[in-house]
């Protein structure tokens, strides 16, 4: 059941350029499930940021956001502290299924700010003895974060645009080089990279996850919506029916 509740900052790091990590107090974390996201009211902006879940600790009750500074509303929520509190509204959208696959091999695959949701979902997948492969693709070196993390989930791969940490170049680059058999490949990240992703991974079975800016959330004023690619003309709400889809259940282009 989806709740709007006012949760206080454990703590608000800054952990690479115009990213930010804040973990806060809530009741309901232990109910967020990898590719879910929260809604957050911001003073003096009509509009919520969504931003997805990067952890859960349910024994202290706590969940971890990471967002990056991309307008005033993010830039506006970089500079809380910890000890305040904001307005948020959980757990929205839907999440990987992984309790209803038979895998032993995943990949996932991230693109910057969508790095951070394949984080928790990695974390449930070995605790489920799955074999977790790691590409993470960022701009340059100042923008890569939680490369250790994902190393202590299996083997990582990091591509920077500029060349200026990991392999110069793009997820795709490095995903075309794994000569590994993987049983499902789960991507999050902005749209050029999962139509790449996709168009790529083809005649793999996987999951993708959309970024994009919302209105209600909840699925209830159709500012978010994505065109099925066996029908055009039928859509399904971001917010509400994802973000997270079956690879080829939605139309990227």
């Amino acid at each position: 059941m989806i709740t709007k509740q006012s949760l206080e900052i454990n703590s608000h790091i800054q952990i690479a350029e115009d990213t930010f990590e804040v973990v806060l107090q809530s009741s309901l974390s232990k109910e967020l499930k990898p590719g879910q996201f929260v809604h957050i009211q911001l003073p003096g902006h009509m509009l919520r940021r969504p931003v997805s879940i990067a952890n859960v600790n349910p024994e202290a009750e706590t969940f971890t956001m990471i967002f990056k500074i991309f307008g005033e509303g993010t830039r506006n929520l970089s500079k809380y502290q910890a000890g305040e509190f904001l307005d948020v509204i959980l757990p929205c959208g839907t999440h990987y299924p992984i309790e209803d696959l038979s895998l032993e091999h995943a990949l996932l695959v991230g693109g910057g700010i969508g790095v951070p949701p394949l984080y928790y979902l990695g974390t449930k997948l070995k605790e489920k003895g799955v074999k977790v492969t790691s590409v993470l693709g960022f701009q340059s070196a100042s923008h890569v974060f939680y490369e250790e993390k994902f190393q202590q989930l299996g083997e990582t791969f990091i591509a920077t645009n500029d060349g200026t940490y990991g392999q110069k170049g793009f997820v795709t680059d490095i995903i075309s080089k794994l000569d590994k058999p993987i049983d499902y490949y789960f991507s999050c990240g902005p749209t050029p990279m999962l139509q790449a992703v996709t168009s790529q991974l083809a005649d793999q079975k996987g999951y993708i996850s959309l970024e994009e800016r919302m209105g209600c959330g909840v699925g209830t004023c159709y500012a978010c919506v994505v065109p099925l690619k066996a029908d055009p003309s039928k859509n399904k709400k971001i917010c509400k029916d994802g973000p997270v889809f079956p690879a080829n259940e939605v139309n990227l282009a």
